[in-house]
């Protein structure tokens, strides 16, 4: 009787230990797929989030560009108009001189020589007081 009692309990104690072996395992199964799925909703939201700023950023960094590409058009616009002013003036000045010079040829080759002996006499001047130092 005290075989059949041990034989008894070790069956008992074999199929509690199986019962909570299994019952363990049943509860590390569930946790694990809770975590998994934890882990999946995590991810989607994460990944989510991206999108959602990455669909905000797009169109911002879009509108950047275009302002910068905007602004590099009116820059090189104000520059061609200066160009045209400035050649506009040019030939105006230009055409301006033909004329004195034409009508009055006498008097501008006396401002001209007037002109040349005093750049002449700046750089002459110039040139001395750069000897002078050295």
């Amino acid at each position: 009787m005290t075989t059949n009692n041990s034989s008894n309990l070790a069956r008992d104690a074999v199929s509690s230990t199986q019962k909570a072996s299994d019952d363990i395992m049943t509860s590390a199964g569930k946790a694990l797929e809770a975590t998994r799925e934890h882990a999946n909703n995590a991810l989607d939201k994460a990944e989510s989030r991206v999108r959602e700023l990455r669909g905000s950023v797009d169109p911002m960094v879009e509108m950047l560009a275009s302002k910068a590409q905007k602004m590099a058009r009116q820059s090189l616009d104000l520059a061609s108009e200066a160009k045209e002013r400035a050649e506009k003036s040019l030939r105006h000045a230009a055409d301006a001189t033909t004329r004195y010079v034409s009508e009055q040829p006498m008097r501008s080759i006396v401002v001209a020589v007037t002109i040349g002996a005093a750049l002449a006499l700046l750089i002459s001047s110039s040139r001395q007081r750069n000897r002078n130092r050295y």
